[in-house]
């Protein structure tokens, strides 16, 4: 008898979900809208319902179901109880306890952050594959991070490990954070961050770039015009490298990990977000650890049903 396993990737707007062999295959993906309204009350009932109508579209009976995993956007222990998360209006519970009240059927449900579960999405079928122990950090609107270590992942006591972005790289930044603090290495390696510090950087001197003729840029110009050789974009995506490979050292010296997979929209550049984050590595790394390497992500806005279903199959 053919078994199977549900993951459940819940994001402020839409719920992506994914039907798996137990082997790991895929075998169907969709989307259904996230209701944020009341509290976020609905959310969890809409993604059994979900669940219920798959199961009935492909003749799935409750006893073939291995498990349900569930990343959500805001930090959860390994108790699966979820410490608030503000894009959905959820304040603390626990998400299994939930589960089982809406699908007593199926008992084996499994939680956490969607950036961790990302993580083990990646390492068990994307950039990460091979590996035992991977940092994957998301380099977005905003910067955000997941660890792996020997195929499970670190959720830490509040459920706040992997919080990447957050760690502080420029102590003597003034300007704050969306999180409050000021000098946090999302405020450089972001997106939007990359942004903020290449105008600074283009207001201190008259060096002469393609950035200055373009009103509105964006981290994708930046790259682009690096890996042309535009002198001030290099000059920008060096400090960047420099940020990003420092807080990569910091991260080794804890956790040590098999690889670091890069993903996020900034992932897309390639070999000159990697090259320049390993060139500081290297210099900053503890010597034992300076050879880890760093992967691009692969699985795209898979990588959360990925993570989901081997949560569960672990």
């Amino acid at each position: 008898m053919q078994n199977y396993v549900f993951g459940a990737d819940i994001g402020g707007t839409s719920v992506k979900l994914g039907l798996f062999y137990s082997d790991g295959e895929l075998l169907e993906k969709w989307e259904i809208p996230t209701r944020t309204v009341n509290g976020g009350v609905h959310v969890l009932p809409d993604v059994a319902q979900a669940i219920m109508t798959a199961m009935e579209r492909h003749g799935i009976s409750a006893s073939q179901v291995v498990g349900i995993g569930i990343g959500v956007p805001g930090p959860v222990d390994d108790s699966f109880t979820v410490n608030k998360c503000v894009n959905l209006g959820w304040g603390v519970f626990n998400i299994k306890e939930r589960m089982n009240e809406l699908l007593p059927e199926i008992p084996h449900v499994a939680a956490g952050n969607d950036a961790n579960v990302a993580a083990l999405g990646e390492l068990w079928r994307g950039g990460g594959r091979g590996s035992q122990s991977a940092v994957m950090i998301t380099l977005g609107t905003g910067v955000g991070g997941g660890v792996v270590l020997d195929g499970k992942i670190v959720a830490g006591r509040n459920g706040g490990a992997g919080e990447i972005g957050h760690m502080t790289v420029e102590p003597g930044e003034t300007v704050p954070c969306s999180c409050g603090k000021c000098g946090c290495l999302e405020q450089y390696t972001s997106a939007r961050g990359v942004v903020r510090m290449a105008k600074v950087m283009l207001s201190q001197c008259d060096t002469p770039s393609k950035l200055r003729r373009i009103e509105d840029f964006t981290s994708k110009h930046i790259c682009e015009l690096a890996a042309v050789g535009d002198h001030m974009a290099l000059k920008i995506i060096d400090r960047f490298g420099d940020y990003l490979g420092r807080a990569m050292s910091y991260i080794s010296c804890t956790v040590d990990p098999d690889v670091f997979i890069i993903g996020g929209g900034m992932s897309k550049a390639g070999n000159i977000v990697t090259d320049a984050a390993l060139k500081y590595y290297r210099k900053y790394a503890f010597h034992v650890s300076k050879e880890t390497g760093a992967a691009i992500a692969m699985l795209g806005n898979d990588a959360g049903i990925y993570g989901c279903a081997r949560m569960v199959l672990k």
